[in-house]
């Protein structure tokens, strides 16, 4: 078989990257231009980050966001924690096929479908028992069964490569099975479960579709508020809204490896 030449694949390496980057570095840049048209450039300003935070629509919306991506982050890693150990620990139990499918359902399921169908329970329920009202709490509904089949495959994959003598050891040591999972396991997965946190916090924040059908009034998202204004033009203010959240997730990635990274380094250290 003949392999391309190093040159080769470092031009197709760059050339993805560059599609991949340039149009966020353009973003990043035009957020600073003082010029009200988005591609035309005149000189650098704050002027659209001071508009931003004067612009109590999109502060609202962006902290909504972020509170309802928190919750559903820690309820889906718990919930997917623990649906990902039964897929990985539990063997072929009776009904073992449809859990399987229910948790990955929502991976293949439009989220058309699943708003759809979210949108008329809540609706059903609340003819019949008055609760709950479309808003906060419905909207993390979706998000938690959107997010909880990604956190499940991630720590199914996770708890497959560990050694079950470790867990083994314990339990001939006298340890409860719920002792073992959260002195013996849990540490070991951690890694898994801050990669499955921040998928889920990106996933949710990011959602569209499903926040378009569950949210009511006084619960308008900030994707809902970003496509409501793109539609209509664009602005140079979701540029410096852009910056600002690739900024902060940026910042979370980077601390999330460094404490993952110290953290492998010190169970290394403590084996050795």
């Amino acid at each position: 078989m003949i392999k391309p030449s190093r040159p080769l694949q470092i031009t197709a390496l760059g050339i993805g990257f560059a599609f991949l980057y340039i149009p966020i570095l353009s973003l990043i840049v035009y957020s600073f231009n003082d010029s009200p048209l988005v591609t035309v450039w005149t000189e650098p300003s704050l002027k659209w980050y001071r508009a931003l935070v004067n612009d109590d629509e999109l502060i609202n919306a962006a902290w909504l966001s972020l509170r309802i991506a928190f919750v559903t982050a820690c309820a889906s890693v718990v919930i997917g924690t623990w649906a990902g150990f039964v897929l990985a620990r539990m063997g072929r139990f009776r009904g073992f096929t449809l859990y399987t499918g229910m948790i990955n359902a929502p991976l293949v399921i439009p989220e058309v479908i699943q708003g759809i169908s979210l949108l008329l329970l809540f609706v059903e329920m609340a003819k019949l028992i008055g609760w709950p009202g479309r808003g906060f709490f419905t909207i993390f509904i979706g998000h938690v069964m959107l997010c909880i089949s990604y956190v499940a495959i991630i720590v199914e994959s996770r708890v497959r490569e560990l050694n079950p003598s470790l867990e083994e050891a314990a339990l001939d040591l006298g340890a409860t099975p719920l002792r073992v999972f959260f002195s013996i396991t849990l540490p070991l997965i951690s890694q898994a479960l801050v990669a499955g946190w921040l998928l889920s916090f990106t996933l949710s924040i990011d959602d569209l579709v499903l926040s378009a059908f569950l949210s009511g009034p006084g619960s308008t998202t900030l994707p809902l508020v970003v496509f409501s204004r793109v539609r209509l033009g664009l602005n140079p203010e979701m540029n410096a809204l852009a910056t600002l959240f690739i900024a902060l997730v940026t910042i979370g990635v980077l601390a999330a490896n460094y404490f993952m990274q110290r953290s492998e380094r010190r169970r290394l250290a403590a084996v050795l």
